[in-house]
């Protein structure tokens, strides 16, 4: 399914312009090999580094990209079965201090990046095109079931990117 960016609202367009699949499934499977690659060669001694003060950590910034991932994810089920209600925003910046992200081990904020990756491709293969093609509206925007995939796939890329460009070169530089 291709993703006419002209219906992608401004704030997400960034997101699903770092996206080159065309259908959501594929965007999802790629991006979540790419992380769990690169999130991998994270040494463990780096895993409470931050590339600047008031900057999140490297486990908050996980938690933070499992929790955009689980709220994009709902709204897609609750769009994809026809549900009318406006949904909520999240403020991720509120949500990131209390994620416990410093209490958990970073091989299990992996792994369960690994396992919610799986369940929303599982979530997004049991849509039908109809299902993908429907709209609902979140935080006072309207967004397709699909737009959501490529949301999810887009948001994990641009932070990957930020892990290279700020938090890697920061300590190898």
């Amino acid at each position: 399914m291709l993703l006419n960016l002209d219906t992608v609202p401004p704030f997400y367009k960034n997101y699903v312009k770092l996206i080159e699949e065309t259908d959501p499934i594929q965007a999802l499977r790629i991006s979540g090999n790419r992380a769990q690659e690169l999130l991998h060669s994270i040494p463990l001694a780096k895993q409470d580094f931050s590339y600047a003060s008031g900057k999140w950590t490297i486990r908050e910034l996980l938690c933070h990209m499992i929790d955009a991932e689980r709220i994009f994810a709902y709204r897609a089920l609750r769009f994809a079965r026809n549900d009318k209600k406006e949904l909520a925003g999240f403020d991720e910046n509120a949500y990131a201090p209390e994620s416990n992200a410093s209490g958990r081990e970073l091989k299990n904020i992996l792994a369960e990046m690994a396992h919610l990756r799986s369940s929303t491709i599982d979530l997004f293969t049991g849509f039908s095109a109809e299902m993908l093609s429907r709209k609902g509206n979140a935080n006072g925007t309207e967004l397709s079931v699909a737009s959501q995939g490529f949301i999810i796939a887009g948001h994990e890329t641009h932070h990957l990117k930020v892990l290279k460009e700020r938090y890697f070169s920061a300590w190898n530089g």
